[in-house]
């Protein structure tokens, strides 16, 4: 065999056998304190999922981050495992329209779907978890480019109001944040408190009463992040309404207590000045939402934050209830994912 034939197979088979890099996603559990003391019983060992670029064991350099706050009812592993989050992180990074980027994915649930992504000394102190306790555990555990204009925070619907909420009150912390069709942003066309059933709370002799009605879950666990009461178990919460005599008898002071604290838009006159300082904000809805509160605050969360001055995007696009977040053509891969590339410190 002549001898540039014989070099040419070696450099094939060399080139065949060298080991191929890949993107990794890997489990952990982080140890809290953020959890002692919370009257759910809720653990101190909280699961974290990590995305980590094809690159990384091989580079030697250091990757901004994206944390990602999952939907309620949801956890850190199902924007991975039901939705290919990773797959599309690894398509953008291919295509260059983002640069490599680890991200970090914690369960923020509790026993009723949500931690509705605010302190709470029923459920725990979830602002410590997320802004001190997790972030210097991936500033630790993995090569991060460690400081705020190279972290990026992201949401999905409830996850979206977390980003937001946590943006507004750690924005010395994280750079830039997205949310995908945030909930909560403020008051829609039905009272809130027409949703939950008040007699079911009312008579509950345990979370467990809850399950199957899922907007008393949901409301029950508002309540819990915003009205919470550590000595009236077995929910922990001051009701903000009442059923008396077939009629819903409303608590004024808990109703006012329930406003200034939950919807996003009262919490902008607090936190203007600290979302200025962002190097991005952007959010987006789907017009077709079949709840349409969800429209109407969010259109209404996007004049607030013009009055105060705060620079953002906002975008109402033609679909539902996430039918447009995942995928090759969806909001995540389209709109998200090029936002944190352009908004990011990337050395």
């Amino acid at each position: 065999m002549p001898r540039f034939l014989c070099l040419l197979l070696a450099g094939l088979i060399v080139v065949m056998s060298a080991p191929t890099t890949r993107a990794e996603v890997r489990d952990f559990t982080v140890a809290s304190k953020a959890f002692e003391g919370n009257k759910l019983g809720l653990s101190g060992q909280r699961r974290v999922r990590v995305y980590l670029p094809a690159d990384y064991e091989t580079s030697g350099r250091r990757y901004p981050v994206v944390y990602f706050l999952h939907n309620l009812f949801d956890d850190e592993k199902a924007a991975f495992d039901r939705d290919g989050f990773a797959k599309l992180l690894d398509r953008a990074i291919a295509a260059k329209t983002l640069p490599s980027v680890i991200v970090v994915a914690a369960d923020f649930n509790t026993p009723l779907g949500s931690s509705v992504y605010t302190s709470s000394p029923v459920t725990g102190r979830w602002d410590d978890f997320l802004a001190v306790e997790l972030v210097g555990w991936t500033d630790k555990t993995f090569r991060t480019l460690a400081r705020r204009d190279s972290r990026g925070l992201a949401g999905d619907r409830m996850g979206g109001y977390g980003a937001i909420a946590m943006g507004m009150r750690h924005a010395d912390v994280f750079g830039a944040v997205y949310a995908l069709h945030p909930v909560g942003a403020g008051a829609g066309l039905q009272p809130m408190l027409s949703r939950p059933n008040f007699a079911l709370l009312q008579n509950a002799k345990s979370l467990d009463d809850l399950k199957g009605d899922g907007f008393s879950q949901l409301f029950t666990a508002i309540f819990q992040a915003h009205l919470p009461n550590p000595d009236k178990p077995p929910l922990y919460v001051d009701l903000p309404a009442r059923q008396v005599d077939g009629r819903l008898e409303i608590d004024t002071r808990q109703v006012a207590r329930l406003f200034e604290s939950f919807p996003l838009d009262r919490q902008v006159q607090r936190h203007a000045d600290a979302l200025k300082t962002l190097r991005g904000l952007k959010f987006d809805w789907g017009r077709n939402d079949p709840n349409p509160d969800h429209v109407i605050s969010d259109q209404a969360l996007s004049r607030m934050l013009t009055e105060f001055g705060v620079p953002h995007e906002a975008e109402e696009y033609v679909g539902g209830w996430g039918d447009r977040t995942w995928g090759e053509t969806g909001r995540v891969y389209t709109a998200m994912l090029p936002f944190f590339a352009r908004t990011l410190v990337v050395d």
